[in-house]
């Protein structure tokens, strides 16, 4: 028999029962703010075509790398979990498959993931046992049969959840035919994109000498020589825009930036595009890229977001088989100080231009983030990314950066998310670990309640849509 699937009301909130109970009145204040979702990696065709998902499998586990990388550490072959590789979508049953993960659900006590899935199989599906083999076709029955009904389609569980705004992410190379699909039919949700030009950034990316070509296409320039190749990146920027952009997103290896002459830039562009670069060619053009973006957000007032630090499909057989973003992404220390010195030099104390900062090395949060975001008045953190985005890693964000940046540098919650049902679980986490965080401050006398509650909803509602330029809906 299966056990009862119960979600403790005082889930997250201090053991303290004084601390709780703040938490409590604090949480109370923020828990029905609409959700401001400003980067993540759903898919925008969800919510143009507005079709039913179709079946469990495809819509939690399958798509979702911080489900199945779990259960293929464990031995489980990805091809057994539904999830599709290059050579095309994976044969497996999706019955089966959800069978598969039922079955080892344990492996996933203790971590975010049991979490955010039980917080959906509850408050979704209204499911009260918990997952495990003998409940496996219950789960798939239930929650297969929902996906039939209206209420449980993309853009009813938009409205559902009160979601105000979403943005997912494109390349430069992307059509955006269905975000102007969204645009252009009578549904209000607002779904917007953010400009991830990775593919023709990076002269290591496999698909760079492909995507060169598309962009010229898109964009009517010359992207082989390096002015065309700037107007490529106006020119699409500008596209962007039109369909509500409001920030570029740029996931380099490091922080690294640099501040080249043209004639410079020019003679790295000519290497690159020869395919003559090497690995130091490449970084060096990388770099100047993030400055380059820089200059283009203070025209065209893009937000520029910085995503460093990951050594991006460490697993080289799984990359060759299904490609990028299969969970096998892994932090590397990353050094920002004298990393982006060079961009803040010459953009740093432009208080016009909006950056923020994230990493994947926690190392960096007290000894130079913080201290950066605190001084520079282009600088902003984003919260605690990927693996730290989590009950402990929001914790200790908020306690290594609020002392030297306050809450104000910082710019609130976003969920870096490709499960669509699991954004709802993820800002409960962070509004729940957030009044935590300030229910301590309030008890040891360090802040007033009436002042922690302003700033519990500034982190959960108003922040990240001051950061990100929400504020004024797409026309």
């Amino acid at each position: 028999m299966s056990k009862p699937l119960v979600l403790n009301d005082d889930r997250l909130f201090p053991a303290d029962p004084s601390i709780r109970a703040v938490a409590r009145r604090l949480y109370a204040q923020v828990r029905d703010l609409p959700i401001i979702s400003p980067h993540g990696h759903t898919d925008p065709a969800w919510f143009a075509g507005n079709e039913a998902f179709p079946n469990p499998t495809e819509l939690l586990l399958a798509p979702d790398h911080y489900i199945y990388r779990m259960l293929y550490s464990q031995g489980i072959a990805m091809e057994d979990l539904g999830v599709p590789s290059l050579s095309g979508p994976s044969k497996a049953d999706p019955r089966a498959a959800w069978r598969l993960f039922a079955s080892n659900f344990h492996l996933f006590h203790g971590t975010p993931s049991a979490q955010w899935l039980n917080y959906v199989f509850s408050k979704v599906f209204g499911l009260d046992v918990v997952l495990d083999a003998d409940s496996a076709d219950h789960y798939y029955e239930t929650i297969d049969a929902a996906l039939r009904q209206p209420e449980f389609r993309p853009r009813a569980l938009f409205d559902r959840y009160n979601i105000e705004l979403i943005a997912t992410t494109e390349s430069p190379v992307d059509s955006l035919e269905h975000h102007q699909a969204i645009r252009q039919s009578d549904w209000k949700g607002r779904v917007i994109s953010a400009y991830r030009p990775d593919p023709v950034v990076d002269p290591e990316h496999e698909q760079f000498a492909d995507a060169l070509k598309r962009f010229a296409e898109l964009s009517g320039e010359d992207t082989h020589s390096w002015q065309g190749y700037l107007a490529a990146h106006r020119k699409r920027r500008a596209d962007f825009i039109e369909i509500g952009t409001t920030s570029s997103d740029h996931g380099h290896p490091t922080a690294r930036t640099a501040d080249l002459s043209s004639a410079e830039a020019e003679r790295l562009f000519t290497k690159v595009v020869a395919g003559q670069a090497t690995a130091e060619d490449a970084e060096l053009f990388r770099a100047q890229m993030l400055t380059e973006m820089a200059r283009m957000s203070l025209d065209d007032g893009l937000v520029l977001q910085i995503h460093p630090g990951a050594c991006r499909n460490h697993n080289h057989g799984v990359f060759e088989r299904f490609g990028r973003d299969k969970g096998a992404d892994i932090p590397t220390a990353t050094e920002y100080v004298r990393s982006l010195k060079p961009l803040l030099d010459r953009f740093g104390n432009e208080s016009k231009l909006s950056i923020i900062l994230f990493t994947l090395d926690e190392t960096s949060y007290s000894r130079e983030l913080a201290p950066l975001a605190g001084h520079y008045p282009a600088l902003k953190l984003g919260p605690a990314w990927w693996f730290h985005d989590s009950p402990q890693g929001l914790m200790r964000f908020r306690e290594q950066t609020t002392e030297t940046a306050g809450f104000y540098n910082t710019v609130g919650f976003n969920d870096d998310t490709r499960a669509f049902l699991s954004i709802p679980a993820r800002h409960d986490t962070a509004r729940r670990i957030d009044c935590s965080f300030l229910a301590r401050l309030v008890c040891e006398h360090r802040l007033d309640e009436d002042d922690a509650a302003v700033i519990a909803a500034d982190l959960a509602y108003h922040l990240p849509k001051k950061a990100y330029k929400l504020d004024t809906p797409a026309a």
